[in-house]
């Protein structure tokens, strides 16, 4: 096929865009001017006139969670929800379509949207007096569990904080049903594995859902929670990833990360199959959390939040642990990837990785930070020292522009959320990714975000000096540094206004 008369953008700084390309059996054979494009036209030769039309490369989506993304298209859409109202009444919806004795889930609620009070099990008791109730956060790090979902997992007023997570309670040290990271494993323990079947068909509601965004390679870094087990990210590529590949139904290309826990389990992998299994999958390397989230408070900050003089965040690991996993992950050649949010956790990561480098020597460690979000003054500029990976989320800007004012107060949140551009100044490379199913798949969203930070309904952009130009938006959504395939193997058409 030939493609003809379009604004292709290429993303390579010595000729931005080009009129024509020549595609064969899904590879792209030229990008050019017209007339060098028409030499390899055969007679099969399908000729498409765009009428100046933009074409883009396939986006990737560097950060997901697309397994339990896809199961969450089939659960209590929470997302959005703005009453305690509106919430109550859609699980209440979906109790009805259940048997006495089976589990509610759903997940993408933001209680800052109805005003900050967080959820109890009350509002779910009387709805749901029969069947067990668990709805995470948008976040992934809190959720809330109703009362008989905690009698199952043996939570009452004894019930010890876990280390690296804590059963929130009433001021008479009661369970209120809201979990953070770690204590959330508390009720994973007891739900009822979700069945083989069930997961297969999430990867290809996933995949759809993702198509139709225009993104055509994500970047899974798996089900690993704080709290979870190790053991469903490997299930996910035994059961799911290699099955839908061995049955040839595979539509996303997909680079996949593992809980850093088992990184010799994937230095055993890679050894045994090499690093692309096909064109469809890609063994990236490994993941871990530093710290939690700043909607559940358990991000790691220097300073407390505002509205808890107690709290400055979780550390969910121990720093020698995480520096000795990630020398034995490096040296073994792995891409590692490591969450950190609050400020505080951001340099700890950064020290911990200039360890790294001093012990394992310089190389081409692509060491990625996932999220990046709230930096300490300097910061920034530490990210190109080492060409680190900033895997940032530009749509959090969205919930976080309302909310982070109240949670580490304005000047704070002002001085150190979403530096996109001081990243990029500094030197990092730009990552985008949704981190799905905490917001949606929505690349086009992504970068009209990191262009204009404006959320719904703001005049003004937030913290202005740290926009994008577009394409510096455009290179962050279709390019990063893993070891992985050519993006432009697969190519997505956009009329853009």
């Amino acid at each position: 096929m030939i493609l003809a008369n379009a604004t292709i953008y290429t993303a390579d700084p010595s000729r931005p865009f080009a009129d024509a390309m020549a595609v064969r059996a899904g590879r792209v054979l030229r990008v050019g001017g017209y007339d060098s494009v028409k030499e390899l036209k055969g007679r099969h030769t399908f000729e498409l006139n765009l009428s100046g039309n933009v074409v883009l490369p396939g986006f990737i989506d560097s950060h997901v969670h697309f397994i339990d993304g896809g199961l969450q298209l089939a659960r209590v859409p929470l997302r959005g929800v703005r009453s305690k109202d509106d919430f109550i009444n859609r699980v209440k919806e979906a109790v009805r379509d259940k048997h006495h004795g089976q589990w509610v889930f759903g997940g993408g609620w933001n209680n800052d949207v109805w005003g900050g009070d967080y959820p109890t099990a009350a509002w779910l008791d009387d709805i749901s007096p029969d069947n067990p109730v668990w709805l995470s956060r948008m976040d992934g790090h809190m959720g809330i569990a109703n009362s008989l979902a905690m009698r199952m997992a043996g939570i009452d007023k004894n019930t010890n904080n876990p280390v690296g997570g804590t059963i929130m309670r009433t001021t008479e040290g009661e369970p209120t049903g809201l979990l953070v990271d770690a204590a959330m494993k508390l009720v994973f323990d007891v739900i009822p594995e979700v069945s083989i079947h069930e997961r297969r068909d999430a990867l290809f509601r996933a995949s759809r859902h993702a198509l139709t965004r225009g993104v055509t390679t994500v970047v899974d870094v798996g089900s690993y929670f704080p709290g979870k087990s190790e053991k469903q990210a490997w299930q996910d590529f035994t059961d799911i990833y290699e099955w839908a590949h061995s049955v040839e139904k595979m539509i996303m290309r997909v680079c996949l990360f593992f809980p850093m826990p088992t990184w010799s389990r994937v230095c055993d992998l890679i050894h045994e199959k090499g690093r692309m299994l096909s064109q469809w999958i890609h063994l990236g390397g490994v993941k871990a959390f530093l710290d939690g989230s700043l909607g559940s408070s358990s991000a790691l900050f220097y300073e407390h939040y505002k509205d808890d003089p107690r709290s400055y965040g979780l550390q969910l690991v121990n720093m020698d642990d995480l520096l000795k996993t990630t020398l034995e992950s490096d040296k073994s050649g792995l891409q590692v990837a490591i969450h950190a949010i609050g400020d505080k956790a951001n340099d700890m990561l950064l020290n911990m990785y200039d360890k790294v480098v001093d012990l394992n020597g310089m190389k081409d460690h692509r060491f990625r930070i996932e999220h990046a979000q709230h930096l300490a003054p300097g910061a920034a500029k530490r990210f190109g020292k080492h060409g680190i990976i900033a895997s940032v989320q530009p749509d959090h800007i969205l919930d976080d522009a309302n909310s982070a004012g109240k949670k580490i107060g304005i000047e704070r949140a002002e001085r150190s959320s979403y530096s996109f551009r001081s990243l990029l100044v500094g030197g990092a490379h730009l990552a985008f990714g949704s981190d799905w199913p905490v917001s949606d798949i929505n690349p086009l969203q992504a970068i009209q975000t990191a262009v204009s930070r404006k959320p719904v309904g703001w005049e003004v952009p937030w913290i202005p000096v740290e926009r994008l130009s577009l394409d510096d938006s455009l290179k962050a959504q279709v390019s990063l540094r893993p070891n992985i395939f050519l993006h432009e193997c697969a190519i997505t058409n956009f009329a853009l206004e």
